[in-house]
Order: C-alpha cells, then structure tokens, then sequence
C-alpha cells in the first residue's frame, strides 16, 4: 500500500510536468506565441505602469537589474517588519520584530530560502505576512525562474538571453499567479483557513483559555509550495492541521512543490530543440531522486533500535516525529521531495528522522541539483552537465563541446567557483559553529546527531531550502548574523556565475557536429554525468557525513 502511495504521486507529478514543460517553454519564447494574447495585455499594462522596456539585455544588464530588484525589496521589506506594530492589519497587536531576527527573516525570504527564526503566528502581522512574506514568495520564484529561463537561452543560443523584468512578469503572470489561485481553492476545499480575523480565544472543557492562530493560509500555503519557498505560518509549517489537514491536501502541496522543477528539464528540451537532451536531465535527477527516497523509506520503516531498546513498538517504522494522518509513506516522500525540490516545507520534523533517513535531507542539499527550486536545480544539472562534458574531452583529447557551442577556460572557472562556493558555505561556517560556544550552545543533542544540527542549519541556508533540525536553537545573534550571510552568498554568487557562463556561451559561434563529438543526449552520457554528480558530491561532502549522520546510525545499532 505504502508503494502504490508512492507511485500514485510520483506518476501524476510525470504527467503534468510533460505538458508544463511545454507550457513554459512557450509562456517566456522570445517569439510571439498565442500566450501574448491572453496575457499579453495585463503584462503591457505593468510594463507601461513600470516604465519597462522590452528590449533585450546583455548578461551584466540582466544581472544588474536582477540586484537591483532584489536589493529594494530587501529594503521595504525589512521596513515593514521592523515597524509591523505601527501599521495596519495587525489585530492580535504583535510587536516588531528585532533587528537582527528582521535582517536574517528578510535575508531569508528574499533568498527563497524561508528558513525561519521564528514562529508566524506569533512573530508577524497579516500586514507582513502579506506585504512581505507573501510577496517575496511570488518574485524570489519567479526571479530564480527568470535566471533560469536566461540561462536556458544562452546555453541553447538563442537571440538573446531576454529581459529580466519581462521574464519576472511572465514568471507572475503565466505561471505563478494562475496556479496559485488554483491550488489555494482547492487547500480551502481541504478545510485550509483563509481569513483576516484575528487569533480565536478558545474556552476548554477543563476551563483552560486557548489562543488559537489562524489567517490568510490557504494563500501562502499555495504559494509556499509552488514557488519552492517553505516557511509557513505556524511554527509547525506543513505538519499543522490548519496548512495540510489532509491526506489529500498532502498530495496537492507535494505536488505542488515538485510542478515547476520536474518541468523545467522538458522546457530545456524544447528550448534546446532536442528534447532528448530534457529527457536524459530529467533520468538522471530522477534516478538519484529515487535512490534517495529509497535510502529514507527503508530508513524510517526499519524504524530506530535505540528506541526499541527501551521498549518502544517499532513494528510500523519510526513514527516518532510523524503525523498519524499521513503515515510513514507520505512523510518519506514528504521530505525527500521537499529537499530535492529545496522547498524547505516540512510535514514531519526532519531531527527525529532515522540517521540514514536525516541523511536523505541532508545528501540532496548538499548535491543541490536534484530538480532543485524553481529554476535553481536545472541549472545546477546543467553545470554539471558542462563539467561532464569537458572531463570527456580531457579524457579523449578533444576541445569539449556542449550544444554545439565550444567550452573553454572562461566557462570553466565561473561553473568551478559555483561548485566550490557552496561547500566553502556549508563547512566554514559549521566548522566555526563547532568550535566556538557561540555555536554549540545552540546544539539540543551533544553527540553526532548535534553535528548534523549545526551542518544542516548552514546546509539549508546554502542550498536556499529552509528546513532545519528543529532542535537547533537558532534565533541567537549567532545564528541570525551567520545564516543570514550565507543565504545571501549562496543566492547571488551562483546566480552572477551562471548568467555570466549564459552570457559567454551565447556570444560563441556554433561549431559543427562531426563524428568526434560526444553527445550529450544519450544514456552514455547521462552515466557520465551522474558519475560527476555523485563524485563530486562525495569528495565534498562524505567526510563531514561520516561524522554526523553515519557515526550516529553505526553507535545506535
């Protein structure tokens, strides 16, 4: 039954991601497409309200308009936040939100991370929860699918790599803005609430008074999935009866959350004129994706020794940490598909996870290309990809090609600086975390699970994912400054390479495909490329697992 669960999901998320592929592909064609019909009048209309110009841009113009976007929002943002308690639509009178908590909370959102220091229901007004939050969980996906989309076009050499505010505007109104309103009508038909009554006093039998938060959660929920945000109005996140009181409702924000990036390898495809190239992406994140699921099921069904060591049932699995009402089947998938789509959104606590199973989470963060977010997993492949294809050509002596277009020294130093800013992010800042008291005084759990407390804190902040392992104090000085800095470099870092590796690769001239040239749209290739993955991943990172989640699953046994 667990299996068919499993499948049933995972063969609906297929047969929608085929046509939205397609569906992208066409909403941001640099050519006129009967999308401009429906669409194309409201987009005129912002673009006149905005002073937009539709014309196109180079790499450094998109990547300037991109900061500067980014950097106004961060702004505003941190403004309302600071000063929630002096503006409307706050009925339940919650006071501002410190300084340093409103830099590493805007940081956070702004970053399409959603990694929270605080509880919603107690740490911010609807007014923030709407202008803020909300917002930034619509233009941080829509702009991580713009850099996409631009990446896409300049691998593929198209005319142009586009228009970063005409992109963001079709992000919002093709893609995200439709399907939210969809999936947040049926989450409402689920019992999810929507409203701006404050917070509900309660009298129990027992005579106890309850404070009972609510508001508009069905239309974050909706957003919080599709945009690969997370963060949540409760402190629970999706483990709260009021943001997924279904099964049902689980399927649909699981769903949600996996649309847009199991997409995005068909839209390259279409992009690329290939659609074989889209087809083998989507194999080799879905092979390692599977592996993964595999390793947390099996994980948690075998359940935890050290629990039935002092007389717990562990006959069903590790229910610890789980909600009854979704089962061990869809709290495996939960969370794998959560991080594979560095989502962030949880509907169990991963610090109760099995070793291994807590090492699922952690793994797919740390390869951090697995489908990946809203554009950031495509990319992160097609990197990947890149360095496939040139570790081919040494091997055979032979310039390295990759659609036609030559890879060369330039393209090879910006996708090595990506690959090593990310654990350069991760193991610094942990490293620093364990051996000062600044950090460590945040660590619930003191033997190896306390190291994956601390690495997974930095390893979600990095990958822009959000989760955590709940038992880490995390709302210090400390941790606020130091999360807050790494959301931010593992954003904007990667992103200015990889436009910039668009940008180079747009201004070659295509080569000829010969009988010497290693194709990239084969099964050869994608065994090439998920041995890069994967090795890479392991010399990186496997050390600092060994110690964490493999030393705990080996002491426990």
């Amino acid at each position: 039954m667990d299996f068919l669960q499993i499948t049933i999901v995972l063969v609906l998320v297929v047969i929608l991601a085929i046509p939205m592929g397609r569906y992208i592909a066409s909403a941001f064609s640099l050519e006129s497409t009967k999308l401009d019909r429906v669409f194309g009048g409201i987009e005129k209309s912002i673009y006149k309200i905005s002073g937009i110009q539709e014309t196109d841009m180079k790499w450094q113009q998109y990547a300037k308009a991109l900061l500067l976007s980014n950097l106004v929002m961060f702004g505003i943002g941190y403004i309302i936040v600071r000063f929630q308690h002096l503006l409307p639509g706050n009925p339940s009178d919650i006071g501002a939100m410190e300084p340093l908590l409103s830099f590493n909370t805007i940081a956070s959102f702004l970053t399409n991370t959603n990694l929270q220091h605080y509880s919603g229901e107690s740490g911010l007004s609807y007014f923030s929860q709407m202008m803020v939050i909300i917002f930034l969980m619509f233009t941080t996906p829509a702009t991580g699918l713009a850099l996409c989309i631009a990446f896409f076009r300049g691998i593929t050499g198209q005319r142009s790599i586009g228009n970063f505010y005409v992109d963001l505007v079709r992000a919002l109104t093709r893609i995200l803005i439709p399907l939210s309103i969809i999936v947040a009508l049926f989450l409402v038909g689920q019992g999810v609430p929507q409203t701006l009554e404050p917070t509900v006093t309660a009298h129990t039998v027992e005579g106890i008074v309850q404070k009972i938060a609510r508001g508009p959660v069905a239309a974050l929920e909706s957003i919080k999935h599709l945009g690969t945000n997370g963060g949540g109005i409760f402190g629970v996140n999706s483990a709260h009866p009021f943001e997924n009181p279904t099964p049902l409702s689980n399927v649909i924000e699981i769903i949600s959350m996996f649309l847009i990036p199991a997409s995005l390898p068909f839209a390259f495809g279409r992009m690329s004129k290939n659609r074989k190239q889209g087809i083998i992406l989507f194999t080799a994140m879905g092979i390692i994706f599977l592996g993964f699921l595999s390793l947390a099921y099996f994980s948690e069904a075998n359940g935890n020794p050290a629990l039935k060591g002092i007389g717990l049932s562990q006959e069903n699995g590790s229910m610890e940490g789980k909600e009854v009402r979704f089962g061990l089947a869809q709290s495996a998938l939960f969370t794998t598909v959560t991080t594979a789509a560095t989502t962030g959104s949880v509907n169990n606590m991963h610090d109760t996870l099995t070793p291994l199973g807590g090492l699922v989470p952690l793994g797919q963060m740390m390869l951090n290309c697995v489908f990946g977010g809203d554009g950031v997993g495509s990319i992160n492949i097609l990197m990947y990809a890149i360095l496939a294809v040139f570790l081919a050509g040494l091997m055979v002596g032979r310039t390295p090609e990759f659609l036609g277009r030559k890879i060369e020294a330039k393209e090879m130093k910006l996708i090595a600086i990506t690959i090593l800013i990310h654990p350069l992010i991760i193991l610094v800042p942990s490293a620093i975390a364990l051996a000062t008291n600044m950090g460590t005084a945040a660590i619930s759990n003191p033997g190896f699970h306390g190291l994956s407390q601390v690495v997974y804190e930095f390893t979600s902040s990095a990958a822009n994912n959000g989760s955590g392992f709940e038992g880490l104090g995390d709302n210090t000085l400390f941790w606020n400054i130091s999360t807050g800095i790494v959301m931010l470099f593992g954003r904007y870092f990667s992103m200015i390479a990889m436009i910039a590796v668009a940008g180079s690769m747009l201004a070659k001239k295509p080569v000829p495909e010969t009988l010497g040239t290693f194709k990239t749209d084969n099964s050869t290739f994608m065994v090439v490329l998920l041995a890069t993955v994967l090795i890479v991943g392991a010399l990186t990172f496997f050390p600092v697992l060994a110690l964490g989640p493999v030393a705990e699953w080996l002491t426990i046994r």
